[in-house]
């Protein structure tokens, strides 16, 4: 739709930003709809968060999803947190109120749970281990564990997967692994290993059971280096594009009231 003196935005924050998909996501749903909007990508750097989202809200910013380095920082800027916020320790949408409030939400791990269920995995039929512990991890650990799986994470600090650990019942730490577990586990990579100019993950997949799923929520590029390792041995695999639609689509309806289905269209406008 044209841009006039009516249209709304909305945007994703990060640092860097160029190399996220969320726009071409939520402008063809605006277009689909028929809402008179725009997303726009913007690189905000740590030091200028919090001037920057006062600004945004004070322009009408609809809302705006956060990714790295952001997602825990910003915590601390709401005036408000949702449960699933609250539950995750860590912000990936924001939505700014009328009066300048801005409600912080978590859409990683529900967002995460469908791009499961949407591949025929069932999440709390398999143990987990979830590799990382930043806020991703930490929202995907909390949603699973409200599910009733059963949860192990780790991370190259073992500081941090304690932290984690000790801040959500139920969850057990475990030491950076080197080779996959041998029974049958839905392994997540939820660190940045394996997107574009980041070194692969390093895990020796070869000891994991045949019914093993391995889920990486990196999808830049679409077929990670470690999905590439889980094909080769045969393993059913999980890419990150999924999850990001399905969180893009929960940040969507709380911000524009409606609900956007994936399509083939959309699925046409990302690259492999």
């Amino acid at each position: 739709m044209p841009i006039g003196g009516a249209t709304r935005f909305a945007c994703v924050i990060g640092w860097p930003v160029a190399h996220t998909l969320s726009p071409r996501l939520h402008n063809h749903w605006l277009d689909r709809n028929g809402i008179d909007a725009v997303y726009l990508p913007m690189a905000v750097s740590p030091t200028n968060l919090p001037t920057a989202l006062a600004g945004l809200a004070a322009l009408g910013c609809r809302g705006a999803n956060l990714t790295l380095p952001h997602k825990v920082a910003a915590l601390s800027l709401c005036s408000a947190l949702a449960p699933s916020a609250q539950g995750a320790g860590a912000v990936n949408t924001l939505v700014f109120g009328p009066g300048g409030g801005i409600t912080g939400h978590n859409t990683d791990g529900a967002g995460f749970l469908q791009s499961l269920t949407a591949n025929g995995v069932n999440p709390a039929a398999l143990p987990w281990l979830i590799l990382g512990a930043g806020g991703a991890a930490r929202a995907i650990a909390a949603a699973a564990l409200h599910l009733g799986c059963r949860v192990q994470i780790a991370s190259r600090r073992p500081d941090q997967a304690q932290a984690l650990a000790t801040a959500l019942p139920g969850l057990n730490a475990l030491p950076w692994p080197s080779h996959a577990p041998t029974t049958a586990t839905l392994i997540v990579n939820a660190t940045a290993a394996g997107m574009h100019d980041t070194p692969p993950l390093a895990l020796d997949l070869s000891p994991a059971a045949p019914a093993s799923v391995i889920a990486d929520i990196v999808y830049a590029p679409r077929r990670t280096p470690l999905l590439a390792a889980a094909e080769a041995l045969g393993l059913k695999t999980i890419g990150g594009i999924d999850m990001l639609i399905y969180q893009a689509a929960a940040a969507f309806q709380a911000w524009f009231g409606i609900h956007p289905a994936p399509d083939a269209a959309l699925r046409a406008l990302l690259p492999e």
